[in-house]
């Protein structure tokens, strides 16, 4: 009998453990899978084209990418890997530049409002460049030509105020207004008279006559100016450069063949698609040798508890 229940406590623990395991190991794979903090993944290129070649019994693979001006060649992997039972090494990277870009001298015409005609004043409100893009699809930046700076009248207003003279009349038999001019010409306006100061002077009289009138003008109120804003400008027609990086083969180390890897080498944990099948492969295996050793364990309860009944034991 007590043979009897260790085996059966030996068969439960084996249930618990089963039952545990297949969690286990998905948690540590969750765990070892999570990237590490504030890490990001590495960008991987992958070839567009794979060409296999032999020449004088060496063997040449090239993996070819098609990448724009703005990738960066060095994601291109360029470590050894095995494939087919041959051990692969770098020899070369190829470019081939196939960037077509068109330029052309371009003119931007800025006009701006100003409150002065002050060359230097005006220079220091400008821009010192300008970045520009045209309806076709150039882009540049272009500078001020100081030199064709023009700068004109924006506006005019009118504006009128009062103007005066005067004049004096001496030894005027009489102190008459009549005697004294009604109107006189200053400065090309007409002024008429406003007032007049009698003095006399023993049997005569002098007279001083004030004189008034309205005089009128026009005053800027602003200027516009207008600058050429001038440089190349460049279109690309083509973004494409083709980088072709050449393997020498050799015979695979021990006989091994593996499964190239496009990427960098990196240690086995970082590939987490493999390393889950992985997991429960071995997961299912130790599953079924659990199962195997709980038959083994009932199968020989059974036979004991037989046994026993017919004596034998």
């Amino acid at each position: 009998m007590k043979k009897h229940r260790k085996l059966f406590s030996i068969a439960s623990a084996l249930l618990l453990a089963l039952a545990a395991l297949p969690g286990t190991a998905l948690a540590a794979e969750a765990e070892s899978a999570e990237p590490a903090q504030g890490t990001q993944p590495s960008a991987i290129l992958y070839p567009a084209e794979v060409r296999t070649s032999e020449e004088n019994g060496v063997i040449r693979l090239e993996k070819v990418y098609y990448l724009s001006t703005r990738d960066d060649p060095a994601a291109i992997p360029t470590g050894d890997f095995d494939r087919e039972g041959r051990h692969y090494t770098l020899l070369d990277v190829l470019k081939n530049d196939l960037s077509e870009t068109d330029t052309r001298d371009y003119i931007e015409v800025v006009t701006l409002e100003s409150s002065t005609k002050d060359m230097g004043e005006i220079i220091q409100t400008l821009e010192p460049e300008r970045e520009i893009t045209t309806e076709d699809g150039y882009t540049g930046v272009l500078k001020p030509d100081y030199t064709k700076i023009t700068v004109e009248a924006a506006g005019y207003k009118t504006s009128s105020w009062t103007v005066s003279a005067t004049r004096t009349y001496p030894n005027l038999s009489d102190a008459d207004a009549s005697l004294i001019p009604k109107s006189i010409t200053d400065s090309g306006r007409t002024l008429t008279l406003a007032d007049v100061d009698w003095q006399e002077a023993g049997e005569f009289y002098n007279a001083t006559a004030s004189y008034t009138g309205t005089a009128s003008g026009r005053s800027v109120t602003g200027y516009t100016v207008t600058v050429e804003y001038s440089g190349e400008v460049a279109k690309t027609s083509c973004d494409t450069v083709i980088y072709t990086a050449v393997f020498s083969a050799g015979n695979a180390s021990h006989g091994e063949t593996h499964l190239e890897d496009d990427g960098s080498q990196q240690e086995p944990a970082s590939d987490s698609g493999g390393s889950i099948a992985g997991k429960l492969a071995v997961t299912a295996i130790a599953g079924l040798a659990a199962l195997g050793m709980i038959g083994y364990v009932g199968w020989r309860g059974y036979k004991y508890i037989r046994d026993k009944k017919r004596g034998y034991v």
